[in-house]
């Protein structure tokens, strides 16, 4: 499941991360983070499900963090694709592939929200959620 975490200034300099980790003993994966000296954004890949992810949103509310969990990281536009595949090979972890009739086929497990599909699109079919 992936999540967003949302740090406040007064969060930015505790390891709320490795604390989560050492707790839960989860590989929690970063996908992508922002800080600014106000604030800061993580998006993290946390390998669990039911009570144990559960368990980690708790912790990291109860550290402070604003926690959402993303169910969707992109939209693509079957009106508009015309499954040229434009998108399929900049995707850097191949979370959009082309089956056998050459349709565009989105894995929602394997997109790490880089967006670089939105940038290859030349019918602008794909959007970031």
């Amino acid at each position: 499941m992936k999540m967003k975490l949302i740090y406040s200034r007064e969060n930015l300099g505790k390891p709320i991360l490795s604390e989560v980790i050492n707790k839960t003993n989860l590989p929690i994966n970063i996908l992508e983070a922002k800080i600014t000296l106000n604030t800061g954004e993580m998006l993290i890949d946390v390998p669990a499900e039911g009570e144990k992810l559960k368990e980690v949103s708790y912790l990291f509310q109860k550290a402070g963090l604003i926690v959402k969990e993303i169910t969707r990281t992109i939209e693509i536009d079957r009106e508009k694709c015309i499954s040229c595949g434009a998108c399929v090979s900049p995707c850097p972890v191949k979370a959009i592939t082309q089956d056998s009739n050459w349709d565009v086929i989105f894995h929602e497990e394997k997109c790490v929200g880089c967006g670089i599909c939105v940038n290859a699109c030349p019918v602008r079919a794909i959007q970031m959620l």
